[in-house]
């Protein structure tokens, strides 16, 4: 699994690691053009980036889940490192939220940037319920990770883990993401202007920062 490590201080641990996951057809790289550890270094922030590129033909056996745990998550901790965060953008989001809802207690946070959560008919199944909290949902089988997902968000009240949730109003899965949005306290729910492209993903990188590691900004669009 190919990463690219930007380190907040050379031959040191940051005390925090965030893990980037890109979205199909993006890269490491991709991160980088759009300004994400320049984001973190002009904040002075004491964090460690490590952008990842996961195959995304390995979601349906869940070698990529595997993968991220021995090669990623297991060596960052043997490292040193205190706060493991996943940041994942689309299906990269999928992934960060699959692996926390698959590994409980692996992860310090998760921040999910306009994440895809599944297909049309399970969302539309879910909005037809009261409710998040009120949806019947089924036994799920190992291999369904959409469903996963959704009960793992379903219980995060039950749960410490820190959950981050930042889209765009115009994002073509906003009405999936407010769904998300009723399983979260509303400070942890960025909604801003834009759709589903790394200019509004950018935006939200900026404010999930200063909110969760920094001074926080009214986070919130209101036009």
């Amino acid at each position: 699994m190919r990463s690219v490590l930007h380190a907040a201080a050379a031959g040191a641990v940051a005390p925090t690691r965030i893990v980037c996951l890109p979205g199909a057809y993006h890269t490491a790289e991709d991160f980088l053009a759009a300004g994400f550890d320049k984001s973190v270094r002009t904040r002075n922030l004491p964090i460690d980036l490590l952008f990842v590129d996961v195959d995304m033909q390995h979601l349906g056996d869940r070698r990529a889940l595997e993968r991220l745990k021995h090669e990623i998550v297991l060596p960052a901790r043997q490292s040193g490192c205190r706060s493991l965060w996943f940041a994942g953008i689309s299906l990269g989001a999928f992934i960060a939220l699959d692996y926390a809802a698959s590994n409980p207690g692996d992860l310090d946070g998760v921040c999910a940037l306009a994440p895809y959560l599944g297909n049309r008919m399970l969302t539309a199944e879910i909005a037809a319920a009261p409710g998040l909290g009120a949806w019947a949902a089924e036994d799920v089988a190992d291999a369904d990770e959409e469903r996963r997902i959704w009960h793992f968000l379903q219980a995060q009240s039950e749960r410490s883990r820190l959950l981050y949730l930042g889209f765009g109003r115009e994002d073509r899965f906003a009405a999936a993401h407010r769904l998300m949005a009723e399983a979260l306290p509303p400070e942890a729910v960025d909604i801003v202007r834009g759709g589903h492209d790394w200019r509004t993903w950018t935006v939200l990188w900026d404010n999930f920062l200063d909110s969760t590691f920094g001074t926080p900004r009214d986070r919130h669009d209101p036009t």
